[in-house]
C-alpha cells in the first residue's frame, strides 16, 4: 500500500459510520461493543488497515498482546508507512519487555517528522541501559516544552538511575511544582528515600487529595507519599493510616488471589522434585555466566547486587523478565520438555539478556526477587547458573513492602495478610530446594549482613565459587546505574536501622502475623 493510498485509506475511516461508532466505543471502554463492529467491518473489508488498528488496540486492553502484535504487524504488512501503527507496535514491544524489538522499530519511523516518539524512544533507551542517550532525548524535549510535567518526571528517573541525586530532586520537583497532584511525581520524591518533606509539602498534598477530580491512580500514589511525610514528621500513627488508604486503593484496582500462589508453589514442589533433577543430570545449557538474586522484594536485593556487581568478574544488569516470560513458552510441565528443548531456553534465556550486558565480565545479575518461583526452572534450562535468596525478617520485609508502591507487579504487596500468606510460600518453595538440591541456593540474612559484613561477605562469595575482592567491603563507592526503590541507600555504607524499622509499626501488624502464624520469628 502506497503513502497515498494509506492517507486515502485513513480518510475513509473517518467518514465510515461503524468506524465511527467502534472508535466511540473504545474512547469510552465499551469494549464488548467495539469488538463486534471491527470484525463485521473486517469480514466485509479485510484489507482496512485502520479497523485492524483498532482490534489491535482492543486486543491490547483486555490483555490479549499476542494477538495484539500479530495484527499490528499485520497492518504494517500492508502498509509499512502507517507510522501510528509502528509506534503501536514499539510501545507494545517496550511493554512486554522487548526493548531492542521497540527500538528497532522506533528506528524505522521518520525522526524528522517527530514520528519516533522521543519520550517513548527516551524510555526504551533508558530500559536498554542507554542513559546518558536517554537523558539527551529528555532535555531536548524539555528545551521545546519546559511545562511537561510527566517529561520532567521522566528525566528524574534516569537522573536517579545514574546516581545524579540533586539534580533528579529538582526535576521531580519541577514536575510538582508544574501539578501540584501529581501523584507519581510526589511519590517519586519519596521513593528516594533521601528526601525529607516538609510541612509545606505535606499541606500541598493534603490539598491535592481533597480534590474531588483527582485521578485513582495520582490518589493512591499520594497517599504512598504523604506516608512517607508523616514519617518524617516523626507521627507513625498518621503516616500508618496515609499508607493503609494508599495499599487499599491499589489493591481495589488489582487483581490478588492469595490462594493461587499456593497453588503455583505446591505445583512447582511436585513438578521439580528429585527424581526430576537426577533424570536430568547433565542437560540443559551448561552455561555459568548467571547469578540469579531471589527473595521478597525490600529485603536487601538491591543491596547484595551492589556488593556483587563490585566484583571484578561480575557485572550487574538490572531485574530481568525474561524467566517468567520463557516458564509461558513451552507450556506449564517441564515433564515434557527434551534435553534439547531444555538446553535451548537456556540459550534463549542468554540471547534475551545478551544486549543488557556493556562489559567483558564473565558473570551477569539477574536481581528480579520474584524469580524464586522459577528456581526449579532455572536449575533445568541452566544447571550451572547460581541463585542467591536474600531473606529478611517477615516482619520487617512486610513492613518494607506495604510502605512501598511498586511501578508494576508485586500485587501481593497490598495487603498485610497476602503479604504473610505470601511469605509462607516463598519460605516453604525455597525450603523445598534446599532439600533436593542442597547447596544449590545460597542464602543471605540480612540482618546477619548488618551485624557481620565482611564474614557474611566472604561466605557469599565462597558460596559463588568466587575470590574475596576488597572492593567487595567497599560496595557503596562502586559508580554504576540502579533503577531500584534502594538506589540511593546501597550508596551509602550498611546502616541498622533497616532492621528495626517495623517496631514502630507493630500495633498495626495483626493481620501480618496472622497470616505468618510460626514464621513470624523465622
Amino acid at each position: 500500500m502506497t503513502t497515498s493510498d494509506l492517507s486515502d485509506r485513513l480518510a475513509a475511516a473517518t467518514r465510515d459510520p461503524m468506524l465511527l461508532r467502534a472508535a466511540l466505543a473504545l474512547r469510552e471502554n465499551r469494549l464488548n461493543e467495539a469488538e463486534p463492529l471491527l470484525k463485521n467491518h473486517l469480514k466485509a473489508d479485510p484489507f482496512d488497515v485502520a479497523a485492524i488498528r483498532m482490534l489491535a488496540e482492543l486486543a491490547a486492553r483486555i490483555g490479549r498482546a499476542r494477538d495484539a502484535e500479530t495484527l499490528l504487524r499485520r497492518t504494517l504488512e500492508l502498509a509499512p508507512d502507517f507510522s501510528a501503527a509502528r509506534v503501536n507496535l514499539a510501545t507494545m514491544l517496550y511493554r512486554t519487555n522487548r526493548a531492542s524489538e521497540a527500538l528497532e522499530q522506533l528506528d524505522r519511523l521518520d525522526v524528522e517528522r517527530e514520528e519516533g516518539n522521543p519520550n517513548l524512544r527516551a524510555a526504551v533507551l533508558n530500559r536498554l541501559g542507554e542513559f546518558e542517550a536517554a537523558l539527551a532525548l529528555y532535555e531536548d524535549m524539555l528545551a521545546r516544552f519546559p511545562g511537561h510535567a510527566r517529561v520532567w518526571m521522566s528525566c528524574g528517573h534516569v537522573l536517579k538511575t545514574v546516581g545524579r541525586l540533586e539534580e533528579a530532586v529538582a526535576a521531580y520537583r519541577k514536575a510538582v511544582a508544574l501539578e501540584p497532584g501529581f501523584g507519581e511525581a510526589w511519590w517519586s520524591l519519596a521513593n528516594l528515600k533521601t528526601v525529607r518533606f516538609d510541612d509545606e509539602d505535606r499541606t500541598t498534598m493534603a490539598q491535592a487529595l481533597e480534590r474531588k477530580d483527582l485521578a485513582p491512580e495520582d490518589r493512591f500514589h499520594l497517599e504512598f507519599a504523604s506516608g512517607k511525610a508523616w514519617e518524617d514528621a516523626g507521627d507513625p500513627a498518621q503516616a500508618f493510616a496515609a499508607y493503609r488508604d494508599g495499599n487499599a486503593h491499589r489493591r481495589a484496582l488489582i487483581h490478588y488471589d492469595a490462594g493461587e500462589t499456593t497453588k503455583r508453589v505446591d505445583a512447582m514442589i511436585a513438578r521439580f522434585d528429585a527424581a526430576f533433577f537426577a533424570a536430568r543430570q547433565g542437560q540443559g545449557c551448561p552455561a555459568p555466566d548467571p547469578i540469579f538474586i531471589v527473595g521478597l522484594p525490600r529485603a536487601g536485593s538491591t543491596l547484595v547486587e551492589q556488593i556483587l556487581a563490585s566484583h571484578s568478574q561480575i557485572e550487574a544488569i538490572a531485574e530481568l523478565p525474561d524467566i517468567p516470560e520463557l516458564w509461558g513458552s513451552p507450556g506449564d510441565d517441564p515433564h515434557d520438555l527434551s534435553a534439547d528443548q531444555l538446553r535451548a531456553l537456556g540459550e534463549d534465556y542468554l540471547r534475551r539478556v545478551s544486549p543488557q550486558r556493556k562489559t567483558d565480565r564473565p558473570f551477569f545479575i539477574d536481581k528480579l526477587p520474584n524469580n524464586w518461583l522459577y528456581a526449579g526452572f532455572i536449575k533445568a534450562i541452566l544447571p550451572n547458573a547460581r541463585i542467591v535468596d536474600v531473606r529478611r525478617h517477615p516482619l520487617s520485609a512486610g513492613v518494607a513492602n506495604f510502605r512501598q508502591h511498586f511501578a508494576r507487579g508485586q500485587h501481593f504487596a497490598y495487603d498485610l495478610a497476602d503479604l504473610g500468606h505470601y511469605y509462607r510460600d516463598y519460605v516453604r518453595l525455597m525450603a523445598h530446594f534446599d532439600a533436593v538440591l542442597p547447596g544449590a541456593v545460597h542464602r543471605v540474612r540480612y540482618e546477619s549482613l548488618v551485624e557481620d559484613s565482611e564474614g557474611q561477605i566472604r561466605a557469599l562469595l565462597a558460596g559463588l565459587s568466587l575470590p574475596f575482592e576488597e572492593a567487595c567491603l567497599q560496595f557503596h563507592k562502586t559508580q554504576r546505574p540502579v533503577r531500584t526503590p534502594s538506589s540511593e541507600q546501597v550508596r551509602t555504607p550498611i546502616f541498622r536501622q533497616g532492621t528495626e524499622n517495623w517496631q514502630a509499626w507493630d500495633a498495626w501488624l495483626g493481620p501480618l502475623r496472622e497470616a505468618l502464624g510460626d514464621l513470624e520469628q523465622e
